[in-house]
């Protein structure tokens, strides 16, 4: 479902958050929750599907170095651009308010 939040009253790197995608319409394969009729209801991350180091960044992948974007997370980065897509995406998606208040659409 696409959301929105939007902060107000604000002070720091604050800005409106968007994900205006359907990620259940690009849910990679084996990222699926499905219903009981067979539809996608939801979409999985690679770590909680996998459950492996590589794709929950633990173990020898616990840093920004070893722990890189995968296919998965690309797929939701490229959907929602703004979004926190894998464990070291701070570079993009890491942003600071300050005794802000929020707007939480879901549109």
């Amino acid at each position: 479902m696409p959301v929105s939040i939007i902060p107000s009253r604000v002070s720091g790197m604050c800005k409106e958050v968007k994900c205006r995608s359907d990620l259940n319409k690009n849910c990679p394969a084996g990222l699926e929750v499905r219903n009981i009729k067979g539809r996608v209801v939801g979409c999985k991350s690679a770590c909680m599907a996998f459950n492996k180091p590589e794709y929950c960044c633990t173990g020898d992948f616990n840093s920004p170095k070893k722990c890189q974007p995968s296919s998965y997370s690309k797929v939701f980065k490229a959907s929602c651009p703004m979004a926190y897509s894998y464990a070291y995406d701070d570079a993009t998606s890491t942003f600071t308010c300050h005794g802000a208040n929020y707007l939480i659409r879901f549109c």
